[in-house]
């Protein structure tokens, strides 16, 4: 029975949310469709058909109301009237109960099973004849009350999250943008997609964090539905949905003047270095180094070219490629009208590789 009372109290809460938000503003259409979603996972389907004709009659366009007023319909019209307040009262009992102390962990090994028939209809002691030959079932395969199970939805979705907002991704491939319907509340998430002859996808979690309705936004791409939330704290989101197991609100450090700051980077060493101060160091060091040979050489052109204007820059790299590395001129104007031939060294001969 307590696996129950979550799931039941949850819904309760929903209806009063929503009766709260119809106080505030009768005319908004979407709070009539939020109540009368929770009534009917109340299984109150006279109140949500209520509920959900007076939202259609604000919203006449949105196809939702019509479809749930219709299973409400067959609802009705697939179980007693009597059985229409069974839910609430059910949880009313349960609360009372556990609020008393009186709830018992786990049901007596054997007891009398007592049942009260609503008015014209027959003790289920009167209709029902006790079986024969039935076997006492071990410990192993006692009965045991459902648990509240996360609704198994027909697009897998997921998100991650950032210090300023969290991202949910409904993969719903190939959906036509018209058949989305993307709702922000304050701390709930509706998302509905009606696709022509299929049947229609419901996603309305409680959020973990509260929410900035304005600031948030949905992009409808070919692969998958994106829905950015802003949040309403800069706090980390231990789960997309709300958890009364988990609600330890953790700020996330965030300095206005990050910006500003020299970039850090991970290290074991417990001292933090400069980098800057290291990369002029090497450089310098570069500067400073005295070469021999070929080495001094090739420093001596990389500074020539490094410090040169345009021109000159163009003049070395025509010449050397050119002359297959065997000229290297600074001078534009000489160079630059015509092609640098080669000129081997002395004791040396020129030659044209084949192909």
């Amino acid at each position: 029975m307590n696996a129950l009372l979550p799931l039941l109290q949850f819904c309760v809460e929903a209806v009063a949310d929503a009766n709260r938000s119809i106080e505030l503003d009768p005319a908004m259409a979407k709070a009539y469709f939020r109540k009368g979603l929770a009534c009917i996972k109340l299984e109150e389907y006279e109140t949500a058909k209520v509920a959900l004709e007076t939202g259609a009659s604000l919203a006449p366009s949105d196809s939702r109301f019509t479809n749930m007023i219709k299973e409400c319909e067959d609802r009705i019209a697939g179980c007693p009237k009597w059985y229409s307040y069974g839910l609430i009262a059910l949880y009313a009992s349960l609360s009372h109960l556990e609020e008393s102390g009186s709830l018992p962990s786990q049901l007596p090994d054997k007891a009398p099973m007592s049942t009260v028939s609503p008015p014209g209809v027959k003790s289920l002691d009167e209709t029902v004849r006790p079986a024969n030959n039935v076997k006492p079932m071990d410990d192993m395969n006692q009965v045991k009350f459902a648990q509240s199970a996360k609704p198994k939805y027909r697009f897998r979705h997921e998100y991650y999250q950032k210090p300023d907002e969290v991202v949910v991704t409904i993969f719903a491939k190939g959906v036509p943008g018209k058949c989305v319907t993307v709702d922000f509340g304050e701390q709930i998430l509706s998302v509905s997609i009606d696709v022509p002859g299929e049947d229609m996808y419901h996603f309305q979690p409680r959020l973990f964090g509260k929410i900035v309705p304005a600031k948030c936004r949905y992009d409808v791409l070919s692969t998958k539905v994106e829905i950015r939330l802003a949040k309403a704290d800069a706090i980390f989101w231990a789960s997309l949905e709300f958890s009364r197991e988990n609600t330890v609100l953790q700020k996330i450090n965030v300095t206005s003047g990050a910006g500003s700051q020299r970039p850090t980077y991970p290290s074991s060493k417990p001292r933090r270095v400069d980098w800057d101060k290291l990369e002029a160091q090497v450089k310098k060091e570069e500067k400073d180094e005295k070469l021999d040979g070929d080495a001094a050489l090739n420093k001596f052109f990389r500074e020539i070219y490094r410090d040169a204007d345009e021109d000159t820059r163009r003049a070395m790299k025509k010449s050397f490629v050119e002359s297959n590395g065997t000229v290297l001129s600074t001078n534009w104007k000489e160079v630059g009208a015509k092609k640098v031939e080669g000129s081997a060294p002395d004791g040396m001969e020129m030659r044209k590789w084949e192909y």
